[in-house]
C-alpha cells in the first residue's frame, strides 16, 4: 500500500483545497495519507472550523476520516493559533525543535509531498 505524507505550509485556502483533496482520494482509493498542517497553513484551521467556509465541508470529511493527524506546535504558537487548533481537537505535534519531522515520516516508509 502507498503511504504518503502530505505537508502543508502555504496558508492560501485555494492552495489548501488540494491538500484535502488528494488526501480525499488516496483514502478512497485505499492508500495512506496523512495530512500535516504546517507553516502559514495551520492559521487556516479556524477559517475551515467554520460552517458555510467553502472549506469546511471537505476540512470535516478529512477530519472525521482521520487523515488530519496534526498541527505545527512551534507555527501554531508563533502565529497564535493554538488555542483555535487546539479547539478543533487537531493535535499539536512538533519532535523536530517543535516542528513536524519529515525524517521519521520518510523512515516510516512514506513519501512525503509538500504543498
Amino acid at each position: 500500500m502507498a503511504k504518503t505524507a502530505i505537508f502543508a505550509f502555504r496558508g492560501d485556502p485555494t492552495c489548501f483545497v488540494h491538500v484535502l483533496l488528494n488526501g480525499l482520494e488516496m483514502a478512497a482509493k485505499g492508500m495512506e495519507g496523512k495530512i500535516i498542517i504546517e507553516g502559514d497553513a495551520v492559521k487556516l484551521v479556524a477559517e475551515m472550523a467554520v460552517p458555510g467556509h467553502f472549506l469546511n465541508q471537505l476540512y470535516l470529511k478529512a477530519k472525521d476520516q482521520g487523515l488530519i493527524i496534526g498541527a505545527c506546535r512551534a507555527c501554531s504558537s508563533k502565529l497564535g493559533v493554538t488555542a483555535a487548533v487546539e479547539a478543533e481537537n487537531i493535535p499539536l505535534i512538533g519532535d523536530m525543535s517543535g516542528h513536524p519531522s519529515m525524517a521519521s515520516y520518510i523512515e516510516e516508509g512514506y513519501t512525503v509531498i509538500t504543498f
